[in-house]
């Protein structure tokens, strides 16, 4: 088994859940409070990734990404090496395909907080920040941390946008679903069958937490 490629794994997904977290709770909590049409535009290139086939995300990627990219550039102006192929471009990868996930379990959380009682503490004198970190999010904690769940199961896993934007780069970016996709390439069938186990059972019990914590949101405790 491929001990350092499940290492490299539980790294990139670790990185990418604290990404997809900010990123996707900050979003559901803007999308929640002010909700429009350009919101519902915002929301839905947010999701995109849930939907969209890896390899035309991982074009858009390649292309936003590389030294004549926007973001690759000052990226390599900044840190002084390319994103693309690298560490960080596995995280980021990892990062796009649990946001979606993170984003809708934090907004149906947030949208199911009672609106009165934050209202009340509105009344209180709490500013909106205050309202939203001191009431709002720590009643919609199970349903976040649910999200965050799915969110690691999510990047644990991924595959087709890493390999486009990251690459299969064994001691650098080859993850476990990488490792296993080598392996069966190469015809290690046991290496590969004992990885696919262990990524099936762990990606089995974090469904299980996520929805142990969705019947706690629903259950008001």
């Amino acid at each position: 088994m491929n001990l350092e490629a499940l290492l490299r794994s539980f790294t990139v997904a670790t990185l990418a859940t604290c990404l997809a977290g900010v990123l996707g709770v900050g979003a559901a909590a803007l999308l929640t409070r002010r909700r429009s049409a350009l919101g519902d535009l915002f929301d839905a290139l947010l999701t995109a990734p849930m939907v969209l086939p890896p390899t035309v995300l991982g074009y858009a990627l390649l292309r936003l990404l590389s030294r004549d990219g926007a973001f690759g550039s000052a990226w390599e102006q900044g840190v002084g090496a390319p994103l693309l192929f690298s560490p960080a471009a596995a995280v980021l990868a990892a990062a796009i395909a649990a946001l979606p996930l993170v984003l809708r379990a934090a907004r149906a959380a947030i949208d199911g907080v009672d609106p009165r009682l934050a209202a009340a503490a509105a009344t209180l004198g709490a500013t909106p920040a205050r309202v939203l970190w001191s009431v709002v999010l720590p009643l919609a904690r199970p349903g976040i941390v649910a999200g965050l769940t799915l969110g690691f199961a999510r990047a644990l896993g991924e595959f087709g946008i890493t390999l486009m934007i990251a690459g299969n780069l064994p001691g650098a970016t080859q993850t476990a679903a990488l490792a296993i996709y080598d392996a069966v390439q190469a015809g290690r069938d046991a290496e590969a069958a004992g990885m696919a186990t262990l990524l099936a059972a762990l990606a089995t019990a974090l469904l299980l937490v996520a929805t142990g914590l969705g019947r706690r949101r629903r259950d008001g405790f």
